[in-house]
């Protein structure tokens, strides 16, 4: 069994992971049944321990399985104006509509997150009585603080603040029932747990334990943790000094000198080579199984298209597709950008070919038909009911050398931090420091990377706040951060009140094309939705929270 990130992640109950052990000691293993571990057993072996915390690692964020315990990154994408699920999977749709409520909750994380965050505690109030390699101990400590920042950190971002549980509660407790900290509370406690475990935490490491968690994950999440907590939502004064808390948490992951960006010919590929120079940390999905013998994660086949065998579960909207520049860094609107509308697709950045799938690009050894009537459309004769209805499939993520098969996993990682994030959070740190040169540095060294090769930001002031917005918008497009960069910034009544549009694309008996726009989903969003609200069922249970505005 390895021990990284693939071993154990996609397997929810504890005694399932017990199963596949392999590292502890036979004698140790001979003792009894090995589906029948007690409490007493896990915390008086090293080996034990360990496999308890990796299991723990199913927490971080990953693409949608059938059993997922805490929300979906697809999910997030599809609750955005760059995306669309037109299976509503996990009730996206009562974000997409404005919908949402106690009781009508969307990707609710409240529960999943707090069943870890017990696990995590239960942990820390165990581990310094286990014997064993110290060292060791040292670094699962640090891992699980790591682990418990996550949880935090993803459920602030979500609710506000919310309430800091660091013990394990028992039936004689009567003071269970606590309110709610503030954001800033959180967040320190947040960037505190990150710090210490920093500082445990190798910078690599080798053979088997490659994917787990390291000094240069811990400092990434808290480059994110400070740029969410400086933005304008978290940050209504303004206070300059958390914008430069976020500029000097992007240096000291650049500092660290060992990431780069992904400089091969083929840009797809940094989402495909698993432990890549410009991946910080993913989560390997490794084609498991669950307990009851399904496929936890089946990637390929719920982007792909239906002529393909492919659900086309999560679809990019012609509202991103239009984001896309020209190669000549002009926006597709702009005077002089060469946009052609009855050849939409020529001539744009390199990116939109590695992470859009539009008609008429090759893909699996033939051209991709979304046109009406062709075998990726709604009217295709090969399963139409699972068509994009968008006129559009992801492309990145895609992998080329796996089938889109229901009945094959996927076991290409899902990427948690890269390095181009970092240089798109120093950029935007940059720029609210005052430092508008090094901002553009940091995005023009994203956009001249080999295979992307953009030409470089030249601009000033509001105009260079735009940019920076943009790159973000595209470089990290359907990896889950849209959905919380829109909240942030403070601008999401204005880019998800809007329908979320389409491309039908018709084709004549000469084979000339002719282009097409309309609305797949009415959007709204109002004003309480910058947060989740506080789950019905957690206020039913605790009088002492209190509910977000306007729910």
């Amino acid at each position: 069994m390895k021990r990284n990130i693939s071993f154990l992640a996609q397997i929810g109950l504890f005694a399932y992971l017990v199963l596949t052990l392999s590292s502890c000691k036979k004698d140790f293993l001979d003792r009894k049944s090995l589906n029948a571990y007690s409490e007493e057993d896990v915390w008086s072996n090293i080996n034990l321990v360990e496999t308890f915390v990796n299991s723990k690692y199913r927490s971080l964020p990953h693409f949608y399985s059938s059993s997922t315990i805490v929300p979906s990154v697809s999910g997030l994408s599809a609750s955005s104006d760059e995306g669309y699920c037109q299976w509503n999977y996990e009730d996206v749709w009562f974000f997409n509509l404005g919908q949402v409520t106690p009781d009508n909750l969307s990707m609710d994380a409240w529960q999943g997150y707090y069943g870890f965050i017990r696990d995590c505690n239960t942990f820390f109030d165990h581990i310094d009585a286990v014997e064993g390699d110290a060292e060791l101990k040292e670094r699962l400590t640090a891992e699980v603080k790591f682990i418990r920042a996550w949880c935090y950190f993803d459920l602030v971002s979500r609710y506000g603040g919310v309430p800091l549980i660091t013990k394990v509660y028992s039936l004689s407790d009567d003071d269970y029932l606590v309110p709610r900290n503030s954001y800033d509370e959180c967040m320190d406690f947040i960037i505190s747990e990150l710090d210490e475990a920093a500082a445990m935490l190798p910078l690599s490491y080798n053979g088997a334990d490659v994917g787990r968690i390291t000094k240069g994950a811990a400092l990434s999440l808290k480059s994110r943790a400070m740029l969410y907590a400086a933005s304008p939502l978290n940050n209504p004064t303004n206070d300059r000094t958390k914008w430069t808390a976020a500029l000097n948490a992007a240096k000291a992951v650049v500092d660290l000198d060992v990431y780069s960006l992904y400089q091969g010919e083929d840009y797809r590929r940094v989402f495909l080579e698993k432990f890549n120079s410009e991946v910080i940390l993913s989560f390997n999905i490794n084609a498991t199984t669950n307990p009851s013998g399904e496929y936890e994660s089946r990637l390929n086949v719920m982007i792909g298209p239906n002529g393909y065998h492919g659900y086309s579960s999560y679809t990019p909207s012609q509202t991103m597709v239009d984001q896309f520049q020209m190669k000549n860094g002009k926006m597709i609107t702009e005077e002089g950008s060469g946009y052609d509308l009855n050849n939409p697709y020529a001539d744009r950045d390199p990116r939109f070919y590695a992470d859009i799938l539009s008609n008429g690009v090759e893909f699996r050894g033939r051209p991709y038909e979304s046109f009406v009537g062709g075998l990726d459309s709604p009217q295709s004769s090969i399963e139409n009911w699972n068509a994009s209805l968008t006129g559009y499939n992801w492309r990145k993520y895609s992998d080329d050398a796996q089938p889109i098969d229901e009945n094959v996993g996927t076991d290409q990682n899902w990427i948690i931090f890269r390095y181009a994030e970092i240089y798109l959070n120093y950029a935007e740190a940059a720029f609210e420091t005052g430092d508008e040169a090094t901002a553009r540095m940091y995005l023009n060294l994203i956009r001249s990377r080999v295979s992307v090769e953009m030409p470089d930001v030249t601009a000033t002031g509001a105009d260079l706040y735009e940019a920076i917005q943009l790159e973000r918008q595209i470089e990290l497009c359907f990896e889950g951060h849209r959905f919380f960069d829109v909240r942030r910034w403070k601008i999401a009544m204005e880019t998800e009140n809007k329908p979320l549009r389409s491309v039908t694309i018709e084709k004549d008996q000469s084979g000339n094309l002719s282009y097409s726009y309309f609305t797949v989903q009415n959007r709204r969003f109002y004003e309480q939705n910058y947060w989740y609200p506080i789950p019905k069922y957690e206020l039913d249970k605790n009088g002492n929270l209190e509910q977000n505005p306007h729910y």
